[in-house]
């Protein structure tokens, strides 16, 4: 669906790289980028990892797809696809690097041109098991670029150490963006330079605080929730309490850290969940959160408490509400059809962004463990809609498999809602909803992209993708496990 001047961009698996590109805004007069638009020319870009596809016959290598917006929206056809055996990344593919299990975006360089992160937790450095790795591929005029990759990890790679596991960008300290990342026990941010021969350096700086040992961190989002210049950074996570040595309840926490001059700080812990995403929902001009916690857990009594909840802490001159949510949800609560069943993992996935065009952001919700009549975690997803007061259900919509125009069918265990993004990839201000099911055909995986209206993301119109689409890898891939933030 792209125009006849839009750029065609082929990262592929493997090969070598081959790009044709309408001319763009040169680099050095560009502002700064969205965080997203890889090639510059004004249109967000699409991130979509299969961390479990086969590549250069590594089970589990992994790659990433990325699909470029346009006048004409996203297409399968405008698309890039990177792995650990395009030419420019160093290294090679490994089995079970899982090579886009996290991802995130922005202009790094301050060249105009955003430029993405792709993290591997999974990926073994020498003996260490699971150390895990990342690299950074530079934006430019036909996109993204595997030549000069930066190649990031651990000065002392430890076993475990999961390096990666967290990434999330924003101007920290007010001025150029730089990267925050999470390993299993630490939280770091990097700079960017880049250097006269066209390359880039990275400098790490390792952030004092850490977090109580019953707290196991999961991610990170970032966001401007005081309004103050400078973005914050959100580490999301759960937290175990015990009772001597048993452990009690296991719930969604968070610790928010605000950005300034001298960089972040801790500020106050929320209670909020392991999936996290922000936006302006009420339009106030301060960044809002949204937090998932779809297995929130109680071990005296061997059940889950709930099918899962989401958490609503709008953005104020302190930072986030806290410690408690400003609106809470079930799948009760929004008016869902079913039941609020334990299991449903109500909240795995949540995304904002404005999907009517109203100026308020709109928050989608997956639950990809909800059954469908008598099948199993099938899957769904709810968009409640933004308001001056925060979420709504009125409006409530509702999207599966089963609904009437979608492609394809339910079937046991596709978790249809496991990742999920809103994307104005056309910039007529009404944004696309992005959905995946990585269980889709026994884990092959497949994404949804349903085009944004004046009443919402519908049903009519849309169409989907998978590895076969992109000429990528297929088989267990898990494709759409990971949708950028």
């Amino acid at each position: 669906m792209s125009g006849p001047a839009a750029a065609t961009v082929l990262l592929t698996i493997g090969a070598t790289i081959t790009a044709t590109a309408s001319p763009a805004p040169a680099a050095s007069t560009a502002v700064q980028a969205a965080h997203d638009d890889f090639n510059g020319d004004g249109y967000p870009d699409l991130v979509v990892s299969a961390p479990g596809g086969t590549v250069s016959a590594q089970k589990g290598a992994g790659y990433v797809a990325v699909l470029y917006g346009s006048a004409s929206g996203l297409s399968s056809s405008h698309r890039a696809t990177v792995s650990m055996s395009t030419p420019g990344i160093p290294g090679l593919a490994q089995t079970d690097d899982g090579f886009g299990q996290t991802t995130a975006s922005g202009d790094l360089d301050g060249n105009g041109y955003a430029d993405l992160v792709i993290g591997m937790p999974g990926r073994d450095i020498g003996t260490t098991t699971d150390a895990g790795a990342a690299v950074v591929l530079w934006g430019s005029a036909s996109g993204l670029q595997a030549t000069g990759a930066l190649w990031l990890q651990d000065s002392a790679p430890t076993a475990g150490g999961r390096f990666g596991m967290g990434l999330a960008t924003g101007r920290f300290k007010g001025s150029r963006t730089e990267l925050a990342l999470l390993t299993k026990s630490a939280l770091r941010t990097y700079g960017f330079q880049a250097t006269d021969g066209g390359g880039h350096t990275s400098e790490a700086a390792l952030m004092g605080w850490r977090w109580h040992e019953d707290f196991t961190p999961t991610g990170l989002t970032s966001g401007d929730y005081n309004n103050s210049g400078a973005d914050d950074l959100v580490l999301l996570g759960t937290l175990t309490t015990y009772e001597t040595i048993h452990p009690v309840e296991t719930f969604g926490a968070a610790s928010y850290l605000p950005g300034g001059p001298d960089g972040l700080k801790y500020g106050h812990g929320l209670r909020g969940g392991p999936v996290g995403a922000s936006g302006d929902i009420n339009n106030d001009g301060y960044t809002d959160l949204v937090f998932g916690s779809p297995a929130d857990r109680d071990d005296l009594n061997e059940v889950l408490v709930d099918g899962g909840t989401v958490d609503v802490f709008l953005g104020g001159p302190g930072g986030p509400s806290g410690p408690d949510a400003t609106q809470h949800w079930t799948q009760t609560t929004i008016g869902a059809s079913g039941d609020d069943k334990t299991g449903d993992r109500f909240g795995g996935a949540v995304t904002v962004g404005d999907v009517n065009g109203d100026g308020y952001a709109d928050a989608a919700i997956g639950a990809p463990a909800n059954d469908i009549s008598s099948l199993t975690d099938p899957g769904t997803v709810w968009v409640l809609r933004g308001t001056t007061h925060g979420l709504t259900p009125r409006g409530l919509s509702s999207i599966s498999q089963s609904t009437p125009s979608v492609p394809g069918d339910n079937e046991n265990h596709d978790r249809f809602g496991g990742a999920l993004r809103i994307i104005d990839a056309d910039q007529d201000g009404k944004a696309e909803l992005i959905a995946s099911a990585p269980g889709e055909d026994t884990n092959d995986g497949a994404a949804w992209v349903f085009p944004g209206t004046s009443s919402g993301p519908t049903a009519n119109g849309s169409w989907s993708f998978n590895g076969a689409t992109l000429s990528a890898p297929l088989a267990d891939a898990r494709f759409g496990e990971t949708l950028a933030p």
